[in-house]
């Protein structure tokens, strides 16, 4: 997969795609044959959500208001790019999902495969461009949004014929914690005491990282990528790669947020501005070692410490999938992400 298809999602236009709310809405509740209470429960697609009913109904606050969920959904599909982890991790395996910048979630990634196994979710859509017809086609009673951008007017078509829970409120689209949007999809299937056990044990994980190295505090770490030649990026602190690291122990650089514009989780940098990435560590998530070489090459990257002295690390986004795990940064991905990252840090001096 080349870098141009990995930026920060806030890059990216989001908006309903161009179709008749009132055609699309009139369609989905005739595909869904009126709406959820009518709709025949599966539960092979959920991994044993009858389990939870006791737990309801539950209500869960987002972003456009509140949604009432009445009893353990059969049918999920996520809309947000990292939902399907946390829903995979409770147990339930969503019948429908959106892909990762042109790649589909379905067995892709190694912390995965296990939990898909061998049923395939519908892909229903890009980042935040929803295919309603799809979505209604697959009659949800329950729709999960969590890191994405879903706007009003999209929320509002889906809960014409289904349970919408929208991203997070009171904070930015994308900038959520894995542990807010975990427990958001937690309570939903309602499996509170599961989701507080799989945020407890990455916690402990992200814990005994920062207790065997305790010299991270002390230093400086920026994530950045280059897309082509003489353009590159630094995340901010809202990024999950940033914040990954910071939960090992590392301190992220204000500056970068200065210089990313708002609404962005990214601050594109041109050559000239490369000194701002001269910390103590710096973390490139690359997809060749042609954009390794590039990158090295430049004469201004050059004149900086933090290569000439070597503490510039090049991770691969994928084989192995050390730079996907933790642009994901869920409780399935973290684990795998940790395994991968620490002995190439501590092989940094």
């Amino acid at each position: 997969m080349s870098t141009g298809t990995r930026p920060a999602p806030t890059r990216f236009p989001r908006h309903l795609p161009r179709v008749a709310v009132a055609a699309v809405a009139a369609l989905a509740l005739s595909a869904c044959g009126g709406g959820p209470e009518k709709t025949e429960a599966k539960p092979e697609a959920t991994g044993g959500a009858d389990s939870t009913s006791a737990a309801f109904p539950v209500t869960v606050e987002h972003k456009y208001g509140s949604t009432t969920i009445d009893k353990a959904p059969q049918r999920v599909v996520t809309l947000g790019l990292s939902d399907q982890d946390a829903v995979l991790a409770l147990g339930v395996k969503p019948v429908g999902a959106v892909d990762w910048f042109k790649e589909d979630p379905y067995g892709k990634w190694p912390w995965t495969k296990d939990k898909w196994g061998s049923t395939k979710p519908e892909i229903v859509g890009e980042r935040d461009e929803y295919n309603i017809e799809k979505i209604a086609a697959l009659k949800p009673d329950l729709v999960i949004a969590q890191y994405s951008g879903m706007k009003q007017e999209q929320y509002d078509t889906l809960s014409k014929f289904t349970k919408v829970v929208a991203q997070p409120k009171g904070v930015p689209d994308y900038g959520a914690s894995w542990q807010v949007m975990t427990r958001q999809i937690g309570k939903s299937l309602g499996r509170t005491a599961e989701t507080e056990k799989l945020i407890a044990d990455i916690d402990a994980r992200f814990e005994a990282a920062r207790a065997k190295h305790p010299e991270w505090a002390s230093k400086t770490l920026v994530v950045a990528d280059s897309f082509e030649a003489g353009k590159y990026s630094a995340f901010t602190k809202t990024d999950p790669k940033a914040i990954f690291f910071k939960e090992l122990g590392f301190k992220a650089k204000p500056e970068i947020d200065t210089l990313a514009k708002p609404g962005w989780n990214v601050a594109e940098l041109s050559a000239e501005k490369l000194n701002v990435l001269d910390v103590d560590r710096l973390v490139w998530v690359t997809s060749s070692t042609d954009a390794n070489d590039r990158i090295k090459a430049e004469p201004l990257y050059k004149k900086l410490k933090v290569h000439q002295e070597k503490r510039d690390l090049f991770v691969p986004y994928q084989g192995p999938d050390i730079g996907a795990a933790f642009s994901f940064n869920t409780v399935l991905s973290i684990p795998y992400a940790i395994d991968e990252i620490e002995p190439l840090l501590t092989a940094v001096k």
